[in-house]
């Protein structure tokens, strides 16, 4: 995994409202819609969007436009190749 990646990531789960949203996309085990995680986190709408838009971005979670709604699920990959790169920081 290349180190702007890690770094990206890194940055995207520096926030616990985006470590909130992982955590209740991951309780759900396959996937949230927008309007699902909007009344789940206690944010506006906006707010919200912007923190979704920083994990597509880090590549944590994958955006599925369904009709008019977005579905949000984990990204098991790239999540595997970052737990990864940290355990092969241990010594």
């Amino acid at each position: 995994m290349e180190l702007k990646k890690v770094e990206k990531i890194s940055k995207a789960l520096a926030d616990p409202n985006r470590l909130q949203i992982l955590k209740s996309i991951h309780k759900n085990k396959a996937c949230l819609y927008c309007s699902e995680i909007n009344d789940m986190i206690d944010l506006a709408q906006p707010s919200v969007s912007h923190h979704l838009k920083q994990l597509t971005d880090a590549e944590l979670i994958i955006a599925e436009k369904e009709g008019r709604e977005v579905k949000y699920s984990l990204n098991n990959k790239v999540i595997d190749q970052y737990v990864n790169f940290l355990t092969a920081l241990k010594v």
